[in-house]
């Protein structure tokens, strides 16, 4: 047995008691809103205090998600966002992380320069705004991908990892007669899968949560992707057109639980990635951002 001193144990109580706490203010607003989704209106609306279980149980705010027309048109335009954007960003990634990683490339340092300038000073949003509106993106959902079609931290890691990559297999490639595409898509990427698998994350996340660019660039309702519809369920309190017939009082029951329940929707699938991806991330992380 290893004998710990005092001051040991007493660090190891405290750090356990710390790392508790931290839990508990971290899991508890999310166990909150599971709880108010779960719960009756009525009971809900009159409760007062910490709520550590749902006030009765009830699913009515999840069949007002899940039949309100506006909210599955969300989903489809995120879905769409997500899946073309996450095509375009690792491949555009992927092309100009492998260019800036190769040596002896005409103008790689001004050009990494001027990539990595745009980290730190950036025009605005009247500038971004007007941008995007000259080429003729504005009310498309093209506006919420193109702009950010590539991320500079993201494009710097993937570059980092890249230049990690031993030279020999570059090298040997070339000898077989095999071109930069073939390095790259053959060799590069199924070496990289776990800043990959990161960077496919991070986009993910980005693009699912979005809802800022979707507020400034869009107009059609129909358009708005899932995070900017629950945005307005909450702030601007629009509920009475997405509840059909029900009546006044039934309304404003299923409201309360209906904003709680479209926050668990929007937040579940997200949540559900997390843990496929978990185990390449801090190895990813790590070795995108400290080689090189």
């Amino acid at each position: 047995m290893i004998k710990t001193s005092l001051g040991e144990r007493v660090f190891d109580i405290c750090n356990v008691i710390v790392m508790v706490l931290m839990i508990i203010l971290t899991l508890y607003p999310m166990l909150y809103i599971l709880f108010s989704s779960l719960s009756e209106g009525n009971r809900l609306i009159s409760f007062d205090g910490i709520l550590l279980w749902p006030q009765g149980f009830s699913l009515e705010g999840y069949k007002a998600v899940l039949n309100n027309p506006v909210i599955l048109s969300g989903f489809k335009n995120t879905f769409f966002i997500l899946v073309v954007g996450l095509g375009i960003n690792m491949t555009l990634t992927s092309l100009g992380a492998y260019f800036l990683s190769r040596e002896g490339v005409l103008l790689q340092k001004p050009i990494m320069f001027f990539i990595v300038f745009t980290m730190f000073f950036q025009g605005g949003l009247v500038p971004f705004y007007l941008i995007v509106k000259s080429y003729g993106l504005l009310d498309s959902l093209w506006a919420l991908i193109l702009p950010t079609a590539v991320s500079t931290f993201n494009l710097i890691i993937m570059r980092t990892y890249f230049m990690a990559i031993p030279k020999e297999l570059e090298e040997s490639a070339f000898l077989d007669g095999a071109g930069h595409f073939t390095i790259l898509f053959r060799i590069f990427l199924p070496l990289s899968m776990p800043v990959v698998a990161v960077l496919i994350l991070y986009y993910g996340v980005g693009h699912w949560n979005s809802w800022f660019n979707a507020m400034i660039f869009l107009r059609d309702q129909d358009l708005f992707p899932i995070q900017l519809v629950v945005r307005n369920i909450i702030l601007e309190n629009d509920n009475a057109s997405m509840l059909g017939t029900t009546t006044l009082i039934q309304s404003r029951d299923v409201a309360e639980t209906l904003k709680y329940a479209a926050i668990i929707v929007t937040t579940a699938p997200i949540l559900l990635l997390y843990p496929f991806l978990q185990k390449y991330f801090v190895k990813g992380v790590m070795v995108g951002a400290l080689k090189g």
